[in-house]
Parts: C-alpha cells; structure tokens; sequence
C-alpha cells in the first residue's frame, strides 16, 4: 500500500482576471492577509503528510521558487535588527525535510497538461493536485482528509461540492452512485457543461488524488474544452478501468481566481488574525454601521 507522499501545484496560468496585479506577479502569490495564495496550498500539504511539492511554473513565476527559498541576506538584516518573530515565520515557511521541486511548464496547454509535465517527479506514485486559488477553509485540511480516504480505498478521488445550475459551465460536473453522505462513485464527468447537459450538481474544485494510471491518459486524449487538455477527460477515461470516488469536503472553498472570491476570502481571514483581527473588526463596523 502506497501513500500520498508528492503534490503538483499547477501555477503556470496567466491570472487575466487580476490584470493588471498579475502582470508581472503570479496570481498565486497574492497575499490573503500576510500569506500568498501558494502557501496556504503549500501549508495545507504539509500537513497531509506530504513531503515532495511539485510546482509546476510558467517563464514569468520565479517568484513562487523566489519566495520559498532561502533568503539569506533578508535573514541576516533581521536578525542583525532582532526581529526575531520575523525571522522565525520566514525560516519556519515549510519544516525541515519538505523538498520542493520547480518543472517548468513552457506552454500553457491546460490542467491536463501541467498534471503531465509533473510525470517525472512523480514516477509510478499516488499524487495530490492542489489549485492554489481554490483556497479552502478546513480542519484537518481538505488534503488531509482526502489523502486519510486514499489510505482506505486506494483508489483516485476528486473534491466535489455543490454549485448553481447556473454555473455548472465553469466546473467539471460529477455524477455516480451514493456510498455515504460524502462520497460518491463516480460514474461519469464531464467540463463545463451547459446547464441542461449537467448530469448533477456536484462540481470539482480545486483538489485531486490521482493514482499514476492518469498519466497514461493524459497522454492520450485530445484536446477539449477551450483547446486544451482537460483533466477531466482524463479522469473520465480512468473510470473505464479504476474505481473514481467524488468527495464533498468539509469545510469552506473560497475561489480566488475571481475577485469577489478574492476578497471574501481576505475579510474571512482577516478576521481570524491574531495581529489584526480586532482592529480590522471594528473598522468593518464601523464602515458598516456608522453611528448616526
């Protein structure tokens, strides 16, 4: 029996919807309160268990590599200042251990594609995906509760949760065979279909574990929705030869890939700060309910 020991956190998207910010700055790193969108992703597989980071980069995301390596001359000055809680979060980032392991993806072919490019540092392992800007509110981790599941049924899954009819055209839309009140048996999926093709309500966000069998179809499917290669497509050609479950995690998804999403997300965690929670609190009131 094998464990989820690697993630591939595909991050080689060109974030259009955060132009102008993400012109020269990956989307992935915006900062939710003090902390980029691909630590919180990081932080969430480390505490699954996994050791191996997987990031799969475009030519403009050096600084995702930048921002979890070693930044001696930074640690130094702090130190020298004796800013010593700083200096702790910036060398405590990731435990000792954790490697961290940067493929770059030189054309943007879709999520297919930048799981492929992932094939040499996963070789014939079990995987998480984990997308950065699907920020997901939960404990234990949506990671860690999907990977416990993998430990048991050994077999690939996707986080699913409900969504609108009315949006069903931005998510792959799941449908199967009840086994409990979370888990699915997963019996078809399809990418972004129209409302009235949606076979349920049950979209994918952005969690997987995958066994290393996608890789051989992702080898093999053509391009789909938008030109690209669809991981979806893939994940429905698995189904013909492995058991595929679809799991509704426990706990709150935030996407920010959207802007509304993006600052939902902000106010939610600003609100948990230690540093800036009752402050910012009260501003909010205030803002909100001005004394007359």
């Amino acid at each position: 029996m094998k464990r989820v020991s690697k993630a591939v956190f595909p991050a080689a998207g060109m974030g259009t919807r955060f132009l102008p910010a993400t012109k020269a700055n990956p989307k992935e790193m915006l900062p939710i309160v003090d902390k980029p969108l691909i630590q919180y992703a990081a932080e969430e597989a480390v505490a699954a268990g996994i050791t191996d980071l997987i990031f799969i980069i475009g030519r403009t995301k050096r600084a995702i590599a930048d921002h979890f390596d070693k930044a001696y001359e930074l640690e130094m000055e702090l130190e020298m200042k004796g800013k010593t809680q700083a200096l702790e979060q910036l060398r405590g980032m990731l435990p000792a251990g954790v490697n961290c392991i940067y493929i770059r993806q030189a054309e943007a072919l879709g999520l297919g594609h930048a799981v492929l490019c992932a094939e040499p540092a996963v070789n014939d392992e079990p995987f998480a995906v984990i997308l950065a800007d699907d920020l997901i509110d939960a404990e234990p981790g949506v990671t860690k509760q999907m990977c416990d599941l993998y430990d048991y049924y050994q077999c690939s899954m996707v986080g699913v949760q409900p969504v609108a009819p009315s949006e069903t055209g931005a998510y792959g839309i799941v449908a199967g065979e009840p086994m409990s009140d979370r888990l699915l048996r997963m019996q078809h999926i399809v990418e972004k279909p129209k409302p009235e093709q949606a076979p349920s309500n049950l979209g994918v966000v952005g969690r997987y574990v995958l066994t290393p069998r996608i890789f051989h179809h992702l080898r093999r499917i053509e391009r789909g929705a938008g030109g690209e290669l669809q991981l979806t497509d893939a994940i429905q050609a698995l189904l013909h030869e492995q058991q595929v479950l679809a799991y509704r995690f426990d706990g709150t998804r935030y996407d920010c890939g959207s802007k509304v999403g993006y600052l939902k997300a902000t106010v939610e965690y600003a609100f948990k700060h230690p540093e800036v929670a009752e402050e910012f609190s009260a501003y909010l009131k205030q803002r909100l309910c001005p004394p007359e």
